[in-house]
């Protein structure tokens, strides 16, 4: 039997009175779920337009930031609507939130960090979408931001770092196809390296082994010549980017020209090329100059340095059959 009975008109069910169900909580409960659907509602709306614009024009940076700012403002204003409706009384309110705040801390730990990593992101310009990174151990490029995790399209591993964890099977700076998310939290633990921020620009190197008796000179100048030749037109827009990095860091750079290092082994002598690439084209720009590296080479009859052996002669090799030296007559 379901009745209304009691100050302020308690509901109760078969004689029990239930705790805090009254008309005026039942009001509350209404107007909270339509509120919510109404601003889940505008917020999938601005959302769309955000994806038509993006479908019209690529501005993605820009669209990145403007769903932040929809999503922040999507859940303030649940936030506020919501203890608007439930906490008309201050005192209430205050009580609520002391006894909500001690239980979020003790049991969403993790929770709380990566939403205040969320906010740091945000505050500190750590990475916009788009630009290639390493956090939480993973490299790759930065595709979605949310409260609580950053989703990245994974990327291989040059051979110098294989050996690191996670294991890759692709041997170079180009997506695997896997996307994996990483905790926000990982920004108060661990350093987050970005490729791509103020300056679009890596340093990379080839290292080649020529033998000494061959024309050094010969082989630096056509390492020096391979990488122009593919560098040159990187040089301006490197200069660019690079003014932008000493206004904001006092770090001024000028190494743009490709330079070749000697260094000197029991073996062979190591000529290593250091050049300028763009971080998104890494591998294509590596491949093109050890195509035109190689080529030269060939050229010039100058072959790569390698442990190998040639065995230029043998010492006399004498035989004796058994059967020869067991015999009376021998």
């Amino acid at each position: 039997m379901v009745e209304v009975a009691g100050s302020p008109d308690a509901l109760r069910l078969f004689g029990v009175t239930l705790i805090g169900a009254t008309p005026q909580n039942g009001h509350k409960l209404l107007l909270t779920i339509g509120f919510v659907v109404f601003v889940l509602a505008v917020g999938w709306m601005l959302r769309a337009l955000l994806r038509l614009g993006r479908s019209i024009v690529r501005w993605d940076k820009a669209l990145f930031w403007a769903r932040q700012a929809v999503n922040l403002l999507t859940t303030l204003v649940l936030l506020l609507g919501v203890v608007s409706i439930w906490f008309d009384d201050p005192g209430r309110l205050a009580t609520a939130a002391g006894l909500l705040s001690a239980g979020l801390a003790f049991a969403l730990q993790k929770v709380i960090t990566a939403t205040a990593g969320y906010f740091v992101l945000l505050r500190g310009r750590t990475f916009n979408v788009g630009d290639r990174i390493v956090m939480g151990g993973v490299r790759g490029d930065v595709v979605a931001l949310s409260f609580m995790q950053t989703t990245i399209l994974e990327m291989g591993q040059p051979p110098p770092v294989q050996s690191d964890s996670p294991a890759m099977w692709v041997r170079s700076r180009q997506p695997t196809g896997r996307i994996v998310t990483v905790s926000n939290s990982k920004v108060f633990d661990e350093p987050v390296y970005n490729y791509t921020r103020e300056f679009p620009f890596i340093w990379d190197e080839i290292m080649v082994p020529v033998r000494y008796q061959d024309d050094r000179g010969k082989v630096e100048q056509l390492l020096l010549d391979s990488a122009a030749r593919h560098t040159a037109p990187l040089a301006a827009k490197a200069r660019l980017a690079a003014a932008t990095l000493e206004r904001h860091y006092g770090r001024e750079i000028a190494d743009f020209e490709p330079r070749v290092y000697w260094r000197l082994t029991d073996n062979w002598l190591e000529l290593t090329l250091r050049f300028l690439a763009p971080t998104h084209e890494v591998r294509e720009l590596k491949d093109a100059i050890s195509r035109d590296i190689l080529g030269g080479l060939d050229a010039a009859k100058i072959q790569i340095a390698s442990a190998t052996y040639d065995i230029v002669g043998l010492p006399p090799v004498h035989i004796t059959s058994r059967a020869q030296t067991n015999d009376p007559a021998g």
